[in-house]
């Protein structure tokens, strides 16, 4: 779904993320860079966690209809895709896309 969706290719980030898409960040605080994903999963022994770029709980309106799920800052945690609304979890997907993208990066 998220390759579908962000017409990008998995990569691995480290041990146990699957990412999709490459922004460069830069701290306002520090100036330091670094390179993310644009949106990933990991498939996790309790969960599957989807890390997004957005503050998930300001999104109300998408996860009043997603069913069953919990959450965490810029992460969602599912038992199975089957607990959640397919179509609503690629609304919430599009929807970090589209404000990782009005976010000025450096795409890779």
């Amino acid at each position: 779904m998220m390759k579908k969706i962000s017409g990008e290719e998995p990569k691995m980030w480290g041990a146990s993320i699957i990412g999709f898409g490459n922004k460069r960040y830069k701290s306002t605080k520090t100036g330091r860079e670094v390179d993310w994903f644009l949106i990933g999963f990991s498939p996790r022994k309790a969960n599957l966690s989807l890390h997004l770029a957005i503050d998930i709980n300001k999104h109300e309106e998408i996860l009043q209809k997603l069913r069953k799920f919990k959450t965490g800052v810029g992460c969602l945690y599912i038992n199975k895709l089957t607990d959640v609304d397919q179509n609503q979890l690629e609304k919430l997907i599009k929807t970090s896309l589209k404000i990782n993208n009005t976010i000025q990066y450096e795409k890779h």
